[in-house]
């Protein structure tokens, strides 16, 4: 659905409310008396008020009696039994105007997450032998290629084998600037081409792909409700036949009291009315709508910015943060590392490149990447990956070591120390120290920016790496943070993270991080906060949030959004119980009317929905 442009369900509706608001206002100004007047009161009732009927009848046949349409048919069919013809219309007609202003909102808000996600691609242009068929994504297997042309969405996650380009991931990342890719980049399905042609090599199913996840968690999102809504639904469920069984005495048992008179004039009384114009003041649409519709808002407000809160409760645990962990490489610093000295003779660099020939980690590509040169896979024997520590491995039959100092201290090898701001990655042959290299990890611009917003708030930072104490100390200071821990090993950083967040009574815990080893701390934290550009998958799927772009300074972006998005739900809160607290003592002591009952009901809503929908409006 276009913006602006209403459903068909939405137009049927307008047409009903406007047919019967012109049989209202015949039934009401022409001068006809008697039955003609009667019967253009029922057909202005009839016309808006069966769909609310139908739906309050089937709702009673399946064992749910006790919600809105059952309270606006029972309100206004009574007041056709008290021949307050204008009132039980005037009921059902400005109720239904509270639903299509409702039904109207939704799908605003809606639309603000669908036009973000509306990167599902219709198709895959599939390449083989030569040959371009046309095929479902679901079709396409890893390893296969596809052709994506200029103004095409990118089918599936992959690697780029031909052609340069631009691409538009605006959808992902919430950032308008193209970026430029060419061969051998990846690249994310749901980014369109802007300009050239290209040969991309599948490497994912669609099932696997970004936008897979992506229209995964946003579909998901709903489904986890924050505190907030789990009380309004609960506070419904209660509320509505308390509301029931109050009318039902004040309709009647305030009559026992007066002086006696025939039965059936009970039904006819002033306190039947009084009972009537309660049930229409007690309706609880402002609340069971405007309290989800505020969370629904401020996930979509969130995911125009490129950040996907996986549910409204974590939406309202982000206002309560006071710890806010990070994890280094990766997150507060870019992870891009890059070898900036040598120290030892002259094949040490070599060594270390082929023991880590085998390591996907970003310190073992970055080595192999300042070697340069072919890798002799059949001089590389007996390798191990030793997590946290290094790698050892059979080089042309020489035992070599390459990794930290602990992997140094475990094997028995005394290495020279350092004070040089960066990774070490020591060489070792047998248990001799062979040489080191050094390499360093630049802090990425936003870090600082988005770490002085969070102590601006109260919350206390906290860094947590597998680094050395000196460039752990090194990065603190440059960002601030007045609490390290360094040198930890996986289990370490798990064990720590969870102490500090078992040791924070009052308030909730933060964990932010972009690697594999970092999901079970981001699963274990009250909000885990991943990095979805360069962050594993593991970290991704064990997140409450997901950062799509890494900038990091977003994560003033989140909190700012879920603090607007709570305060407007406690208002809509406050503003209807209050009104309809007021309006309903009112009724009840004769000083109302029907109209003042049916402002309590549909004014209040649509304020309380126009006020939802400010939390599509973000200001950072």
């Amino acid at each position: 659905m276009k913006k602006g442009i209403l459903t068909k369900s939405q137009k049927f509706q307008i047409m009903r409310i406007c047919i019967s608001a012109v049989l209202l206002a015949l039934a009401m100004l022409l001068p006809v008396t008697g039955w003609g007047k009667i019967v253009l009161f029922l057909a202005a009732y009839a016309v808006v008020a069966y769909p609310v009927l139908w739906e309050a009848l089937l709702n009673i046949i399946h064992g749910q009696v006790f919600d809105e349409n059952f309270l606006m048919a029972l309100a206004s069919i009574g007041a056709l039994g008290m021949k307050a013809f204008s009132e039980a219309v005037a009921v059902m007609l400005f109720y239904s105007v509270g639903e299509l202003f409702e039904s109207y909102a939704v799908n605003k808000s809606r639309r603000s997450i669908t036009e973000l996600m509306d990167i599902k691609p219709d198709h895959a242009t599939l390449l083989k032998d030569g040959v371009e068929t046309v095929v479902d994504p679901g079709e396409v297997s890893p390893g296969d290629l596809v052709i994506v042309k200029p103004g095409e969405k990118v089918p599936l996650d992959g690697t780029v084998e031909e052609g340069t380009s631009s691409v538009d991931t605006s959808a992902l990342t919430g950032e308008s600037i193209p970026v430029d890719v060419s061969e051998g980049d990846d690249i994310s399905s749901g980014c369109v081409n802007l300009s050239g042609l290209l040969t991309v090599r599948v490497t994912k199913e669609f099932g696997e792909s970004t936008v897979s996840k992506i229209l995964d968690l946003v579909e998901n999102a709903a489904g986890k409700k924050a505190p907030t809504e789990k009380f309004i639904t609960k506070f419904a469920r209660y509320y509505t036949p308390a509301v029931v069984a109050a009318a039902v005495i004040l309709a009647f048992v305030p009559q026992i009291f007066e002086p006696a008179h025939p039965v059936a004039d009970w039904f006819t009384s002033e306190w039947v009315y009084r009972a009537l114009m309660f049930l229409v003041v007690s309706c609880p649409c402002a609340l069971v709508i405007s309290v989800p519709l505020s969370f629904f808002g401020g996930i979509g407000a969130a995911s125009r910015k490129g950040i996907l809160i996986k549910g409204s409760s974590y939406m309202e645990s982000l206002t309560k943060i006071d710890t806010a962990i990070f994890d280094k490489t990766g997150t507060l610093t870019t992870g891009v590392f890059k070898v900036t000295d040598v120290k030892g003779p002259d094949d040490t660099l070599m060594l270390a490149a082929y023991a880590e020939n085998y390591s996907s980690h970003p310190i073992s590509l970055s080595i192999k990447e300042a070697y340069g040169e072919d890798i002799d896979e059949n001089r590389i024997k007996d390798v191990h990956e030793l997590a946290g520590k290094g790698i050892s491995a059979i080089i042309d039959g020489r035992q070599i070591y390459a990794g930290n100092a602990t992997l140094m201290k475990d094997q028995g090898i005394e290495v020279p120390e350092s004070s040089e701001p960066g990774t070490l990655v020591y060489v070792a042959e047998d248990d001799t120290y062979h040489g080191h290299i050094l390499i360093s990890d630049e802090i990425k611009e936003d870090s600082a920016e988005a770490l002085a917003s969070l102590r601006e708030q109260g919350i206390k930072t906290v860094m947590l790496t597998g680094d050395r104490d000196v460039i752990a100390e090194h990065v603190a200071e440059k960002l601030g943070i007045t609490e390290t821990h360094s040198q930890l090993l996986p289990s370490d950083k798990v064990a720590l993270a969870e102490k500090i967040i078992d040791s924070d009574e009052s308030g909730k815990v933060m964990f932010t991080g972009d690697g594999i080893n970092d999901a079970p701390v981001l699963a274990r934290a009250d909000i885990g906060v991943a990095m979805g550009g360069m962050g594993s998958e593991a970290a991704i799927e064990a997140a409450d949030v997901v950062i799509m772009d890494d900038k990091l300074s977003k994560l003033r972006t989140i909190i700012s959004i879920a603090k607007r998005t709570m305060s407007i739900a406690k208002q809509n809160i406050v503003f209807a119980l209050t009104v309809k607290a007021v309006i309903l003592v009112i009724s009840a002591i004769g000083l109302g009317n029907m109209w003042l009952a049916i402002f309590a009901d549909v004014g209040v809503s649509v304020i309380a929905i126009l006020n939802s929908m400010r939390t599509l409006v973000t200001r950072d």
